[in-house]
């Protein structure tokens, strides 16, 4: 059994009460995040340190990936976007922490782009159906070609940091963030979770505690108006 949050974006108040919340009613549960660590909210620097602190794993997402490229490849074509992406607030987070901004960097790059675990598959936005002719039937059969095909389309549209594409059934359940919703959506078909509740537009943070591919329950906070104004 485990916990899975969705998109953070600087929202640590936010994310501090979520995580006692879980813990509360799930003593020793390990706890996942999809990613979208930074940006939009008020706190970056406090969300990622919190995350080192408590050992909460995460698959990077756009957002920090973005942040990544802009400091150390800032001619890249993602580093370039960050900056019409929300970026200012994580400018400001870090605008006298430098040094822990090259480690928290170093953090986010080391990060894992999917966890395939026995309850689930976790992601930043999913495996679009766009790859399932480069993908074995039995997708999670071989996880070396998946990390090739992730790997080699980083900035696609239809890639794992990116796409909004109906996502494979990959045998288990899926669960991702990356595309807004105001509450926690399960799509049967495809047998995906999608658990990015707009934090930072003042609605909620959301976790699922999933057990053997299974949501078994849903936990949520309202979002705390000191991330985001």
């Amino acid at each position: 059994m485990i916990a899975v949050i969705g998109d953070i974006h600087g929202c640590f108040y936010t994310l501090k009460d979520l995580i006692s919340k879980i813990r509360d009613k799930y003593p020793g549960i390990e706890i996942y995040t999809v990613g979208d660590l930074v940006d939009r909210g008020n706190f970056s620097y406090e969300v990622i340190e919190f995350i080192k602190a408590e050992n909460i794993k995460f698959t990077a997402g756009n957002h920090d990936y973005m942040f990544y490229h802009f400091i150390n490849q800032p001619g890249s074509e993602m580093g370039r976007m960050w900056i019409y992406n929300g970026s200012e607030t994580t400018v400001n987070s870090y605008s006298e922490r430098v040094d822990e901004m090259h480690k928290h960097l170093e953090f986010i790059f080391k990060a894992p782009l999917f966890y395939d675990l026995p309850d689930c598959f976790i992601s930043h936005a999913g495996i679009s159906s766009y790859y399932k002719s480069r993908l074995p039937r039995k997708v999670l059969s071989n996880i070396e070609q998946i990390n090739k095909v992730i790997s080699s389309n980083l900035m696609s549209d239809h890639g794992i940091l990116w796409t909004r594409d109906s996502l494979m059934d990959l045998g288990k359940l899926q669960v991702v963030g990356h595309t807004r919703q105001r509450e926690v959506i399960y799509h049967e078909k495809n047998n995906v979770a999608y658990i990015d509740t707009s934090v930072y537009t003042g609605n909620k943070l959301s976790s699922v505690i999933i057990k053997n591919s299974e949501i078994i329950d849903i936990l949520d906070v309202s979002t705390y108006k000191r991330d985001i104004e």
